[in-house]
C-alpha cells in the first residue's frame, strides 16, 4: 500500500496558476492534474495521520473520501457571495471531533497555498449555544483557562489564542473581568506556520501530527466546555 511521501511541488504550482485561471474551463482542461497533484496525496496524507490521531485522541475523525470527508471541496459557494470566482485557492483539510458535522466543529485543521502553509486546532465561529458555554468556562474558570495557554505556548510554541472579537463583551458577562478579550472571541485556535517547502517532503507527517499535539490543551479545553470527550 502506498504511504504519504510529501505533496508534490506541483501543488502550489497548480494552486497558483488556478489563481490566475480561476474559471470552470481552466479548471476542466486541469481536472487530472488537480486528482494527481492534490487529491491523491491529500487522500494518503489523511490517511497516515489517521493512525497518528488515535495516539492524541479516539475522538477526531480521519476520513479518507474526496468528497464529504475530511478534506475540503475546492469548490466555493457563490449563491450569496459577490466573488463568483468558482474555485478556492487554497486547500486544506480537518480531522473534526466526532461528535461535529460540519466546519463549526472542534478540530485539527492543516491549510496550504502558495507561500503559506498552516496547521493547528480549535473550532471556527460555533453555533451561539457552543459559544456561550466556551465563554461560560473561560469567565468560571480564568486558572484553568491561562494555565492551558501556557502550556500550549511555552512547550510548543505556539501562538496566542486567536479568533475574531466582538466589539463589545456578550451579554450576561462581567466586561472588567480580565479575560474579557477572550470571552469576546467568536472563535478559538491555535495555529503554527510550516515552511511551504517543508510540506513537499515524507516529514510533514509528522511535524503536523506535533502541532496538533501542541493544540490539545486548547483542544480539550474546547471539547470539555461542551461536555464532549477527548
Amino acid at each position: 500500500m502506498e504511504t504519504f511521501t510529501g505533496f508534490p511541488k506541483d501543488l502550489f504550482d497548480f494552486l497558483e496558476e488556478l489563481s490566475e485561471n480561476n474559471t470552470r474551463q481552466w479548471f476542466q482542461a486541469n481536472r487530472e492534474r488537480y486528482r494527481e497533484s492534490i487529491v491523491e496525496p491529500m487522500t494518503m496524507f489523511i490517511i497516515e495521520m489517521g493512525k497518528r490521531l488515535q495516539g492524541i485522541s479516539t475522538f477526531f475523525i480521519a476520513d479518507p473520501r474526496p468528497s464529504g470527508g475530511s478534506m475540503f471541496r475546492i469548490y466555493r459557494d457563490t449563491r450569496f457571495s459577490k466573488d463568483k470566482r468558482p474555485y478556492k485557492e487554497n486547500v486544506g483539510c480537518q480531522f473534526r471531533h466526532t461528535a461535529g458535522a460540519d466546519v463549526h466543529a472542534p478540530g485539527f485543521y492543516v491549510h496550504m497555498e502558495p507561500g503559506e502553509v498552516f496547521a493547528g486546532g480549535g473550532i471556527w465561529k460555533p453555533p451561539s449555544p457552543v459559544l456561550d458555554r466556551i465563554r461560560t468556562a473561560i469567565a468560571e474558570n480564568p486558572k484553568k483557562w491561562e494555565q492551558m495557554i501556557t502550556v500550549t505556548k511555552e512547550k510548543k510554541g505556539f501562538l496566542d489564542i486567536e479568533g475574531e472579537r466582538l466589539k463589545r463583551p456578550p451579554v450576561g458577562y462581567d466586561p472588567n473581568h480580565p479575560l474579557i478579550e477572550d470571552i469576546k472571541r467568536k472563535s478559538f485556535f491555535s495555529m503554527q506556520n510550516i515552511e511551504p517547502t517543508l510540506a513537499l517532503k515524507p516529514e510533514f507527517i509528522e511535524i503536523t501530527c506535533d502541532i496538533f499535539k501542541g493544540a490539545s490543551p486548547l483542544m480539550k479545553f474546547i471539547t470539555d466546555s461542551v461536555g464532549l470527550g477527548f
